[in-house]
Order: C-alpha cells, then structure tokens, then sequence
C-alpha cells in the first residue's frame, strides 16, 4: 500500500520513473515515487546516487556556489568561480549581457 505524501499529507505516493535535469541539462529517468496530491516527487537514494554520478560524469556536479558581489570603482563585480569559468568556457575579457529576470533574479548571457 503507497505511504502518505511527507510534504502535503494528502496525497498518495505513486512509483514512478521521474525526469530529472540541473541547470537546464537532463540527467534522465530515475526511480522515484509522486505524490497524487501536490505533485511533488521523491527519489529514492539508490536514484540519487545514479543522478549525483550522472551529474559527475557531465560535469555539473559543483557549479553552484556562493559569491560575494564586491565593489570596483563606482560598480560592482560578481566573481565566475573556475570551474564553472571552465564548464561555459568563460574566458577573461569576454562580454557578457546583464539582465534581470523578474525580482531577484540576475541573468549573463555569453556574447
């Protein structure tokens, strides 16, 4: 019999193959189970394992991180951590488009 849904408490959990990416970039199907309620979705940790080693073997795994904005004259700076310098192939003096996307939110787009 399919367990409650943790997060809403209503739904049942359905086993499932769920589609999984990061950053845009799919990792596959792994198993995992639905909840028929609220949506949301549960892997197992034999999936999370086989999509944290995908996610490695892409290269993906890491490239989110904290930084700092700092000052620079009258504007400010956000420093590219090197590995993902190295994933997108940023190289120093390169442009780069700045825009927002919606409240909070901070887009590069490379030229």
């Amino acid at each position: 019999m399919p367990g409650k849904c943790p997060l809403c408490g209503k739904g049942e959990l359905r086993h499932k193959k769920i589609s999984e990416e990061m950053f845009g970039v799919s990792l596959g199907k792994f198993d995992g189970e639905v909840c028929s309620e609220c949506g949301e979705s549960f892997l197992s940790s034999d999936s999370m394992d086989a999509l944290e080693a995908r996610a490695k073997e892409l290269g993906l795994w890491g490239l989110a991180s904290k930084v700092k904005i700092v000052k620079s004259g009258n504007s400010l700076v956000v420093r590219i951590p090197a590995a993902l310098a190295r994933y997108l192939k940023v190289k120093s003096g390169q442009e780069v488009t700045v825009s927002p996307d919606r409240e909070k939110r901070l887009v590069l787009e490379l030229a």
